[in-house]
């Protein structure tokens, strides 16, 4: 059994910003060399999530919407009360949608759908670089 591990970093903005890191994850699993396995991607941090989705303008404007519509940013927060950060909003977003995921290796390749990317979900109220922990394990 074989692990390959690595980290990529991705610059975000001050919005909710839904980014495809696709190509870069499949690019790490290509040179991880394993071609059955288990892939995991995972975001260290509190206000930003890892999912899929089809990547395409109107699934991403949806999504945005649906979960702005969960977790308004002008709700009142306990969080933005203790902090006074205004970001309450972006942690409460990151929980509903989660830090990680993980999907089957085949082929070489991680297993998606035709129409499914692997995105990063960034909700803070402040850009950042965010880095995102790679993994694989298989044969």
């Amino acid at each position: 059994m074989k692990q390959h591990r690595a980290d990529i970093t991705i610059s975000t903005t001050d919005g909710t910003d839904v980014l495809d890191i696709t190509e870069k994850s499949q690019a790490f699993v290509a040179e991880s060399g394993i071609t059955n396995g288990l892939f995991t991607a995972s975001i260290p941090g509190s206000t930003a999530s890892i999912t899929t989705i089809e990547f395409e303008s109107g699934a991403v404007a949806d999504l945005k919407r649906a979960i702005s519509e969960i977790a308004p940013k002008d709700m009142e927060y306990k969080h933005d009360a203790r902090w006074g950060d205004g970001n309450g909003y972006s942690h409460v977003r990151a929980a509903v949608m989660k830090p990680s995921l993980a999907i089957p290796i085949d082929g070489g390749r991680i297993l998606l759908g035709t129409w499914q990317q692997l995105v990063l979900m960034d909700f803070d109220n402040r850009g950042r670089k965010r880095k995102i922990a790679l993994h694989a394990i298989g044969e």
